[in-house]
């Protein structure tokens, strides 16, 4: 099997861990660094030169990329754009909410709704807190 393969393999591998894990941003930049011996290997680089790209590789996005990642995934509330900034506002049901369906007014705007407990119906006029946005839904609690 090509050495590029095996690095490739290897790159995907720790691209996979990192789906799974729960967001340590750990692999993803050894999968980087993976990918780029991939490439030395394709060039023709031996098992040296790829070794020396992967471990340069993963410590310079190790020391460079994750601190940042990790800083954009603390960011706090005040700060958050799009759909991130509406978890954890309050919003006013219009339409009754329930574990499937609903409508709720968040910050003028009116959007679909669904309860964050499967089994609790929401009154209209009811003040409830935006637990997570679900692609245009957002899921809400009392």
């Amino acid at each position: 099997m090509p050495d590029w393969l095996l690095w490739g393999l290897f790159a995907v591998a720790l691209a996979a861990g990192e789906i799974f894990t729960s967001g340590a941003f750990f692999l993803g930049p050894l999968a980087l660094a993976a990918a780029a011996a991939a490439i030395v290997a394709a060039a023709g680089g031996g098992w040296v030169a790829c070794l020396v790209v992967f471990v340069a590789g993963s410590i310079a996005s190790l020391v460079l990329l994750r601190p940042l990642v990790r800083r954009h995934i603390r960011t706090p509330p005040e700060l958050r754009t799009g759909t991130a900034r509406l978890i954890g506002t309050s919003a006013v049901v219009v339409e009754r909410v329930d574990g499937s369906s609903g409508r709720v007014k968040i910050g003028g705007e009116v959007w679909s709704a669904r309860s964050l407990d499967e089994h609790a119906a929401i009154e209209p006029g009811t003040r409830v807190q935006v637990a997570e946005i679900d692609g245009a839904t957002a899921v809400v609690y009392e």
